[in-house]
């Protein structure tokens, strides 16, 4: 069961560009920013009813919502709808501490798949609140199911998140890699979103994480691929971010060689037979808390 937001009222928002409402079932709100938008969207009540995320998704329409990304690996919905033009983001928030974590990404950030709690963003926060960091807010995250670098740039500038972050992570590039994008466009696209990863960090560099690419080549998707020819250009563009990351002087941490282990471990797999499952995202979380700890020192 969900709760139907419709937001075929909103055409008001051309003007004012914000509306918040408020679910008293759910005790949250939900800050809608963007203009003239008409669709009626599904919010499943489990992520409403969850106290501690606070999320931001960015839905980008051409005409009302699509229920599938042009481009995108898989069949399952994607989590959110990309096209140019409209906007909505929604803000879920119960958290009052002080420390906030900006996650960016694509389908793995989003947790393509599995339960909000599974998240990457979101087991990470709870795994250093367990290290001695209670002051960590619930993550805020920017990411969508087909995003590539680029996609993910467009997103940054209508988002317009409010910065400073304690801590910006970017897992990005799988897309750009399976749509057949060139490493320069790829390289282009992700120096933007390093320097804004910066910039949403306090021009901290050394507040930011770039996560390495997944291997996909290892999931049931890619049984009838070629998946010698994915993985070696996936090492191709994770030697790429890994430079650009070192350039840019924030931390890089490799969670490649971690997601091949899914090739003999099929718990390590969602059920959709191409993302990673929470147990997987529970063992990059658990790689990436002490880093941050030690980035936050």
């Amino acid at each position: 069961m969900g709760v139907v937001c419709c937001f075929g009222l909103l055409e008001n928002l051309a003007q004012n560009r914000k509306a918040v409402f408020d679910w008293p079932s759910a005790g949250k709100s939900v800050i809608c920013l963007g203009s003239y938008i008409r669709c009626n969207t599904l919010i499943p009540q489990a992520l409403l009813q969850v106290k501690h995320i606070q999320l931001i998704v960015a839905l980008l329409f051409a005409g009302g919502f699509s229920p599938g990304v042009t481009g995108r690996k898989g069949n399952s919905p994607p989590v959110i709808a990309l096209s140019e033009g409209r906007q909505l983001a929604l803000r879920l928030s119960g958290d009052t501490a002080s420390r906030s974590y900006l996650a960016l990404g694509d389908s793995y950030t989003i947790g393509q798949s599995v339960e909000p709690a599974g998240r990457y963003p979101v087991q990470v926060v709870k795994d250093l609140v367990l290290s001695g960091y209670p002051s960590f807010k619930a993550p805020e995250i920017i990411a969508a199911t087909g995003w590539t670098t680029g996609d993910l740039v467009k997103a940054l500038n209508a988002i317009q998140p409010n910065p400073p972050y304690e801590i910006v992570t970017l897992l990005i590039g799988v897309n750009d890699q399976f749509q057949g994008r060139g490493m320069l466009a790829y390289r282009d696209h992700l120096s933007t979103l390093l320097q804004k990863s910066i910039i949403l960090a306090g021009d901290r560099p050394s507040r930011v994480l770039v996560l390495s690419i997944p291997d996909y080549s290892v999931t049931p998707f890619a049984r009838d691929a070629d998946r010698i020819f994915i993985a070696a250009q996936i090492d191709s563009f994770n030697a790429l971010n890994c430079e650009l990351a070192s350039k840019y002087k924030v931390r890089y941490l490799d969670i490649t060689a971690e997601s091949r282990k899914a090739a003999e471990d099929p718990s390590l797999i969602a059920a959709d037979g191409l993302h990673f499952s929470g147990k997987e995202y529970a063992i990059w979380a658990r790689m990436m808390a002490p880093v941050i700890g030690k980035m936050l020192k």
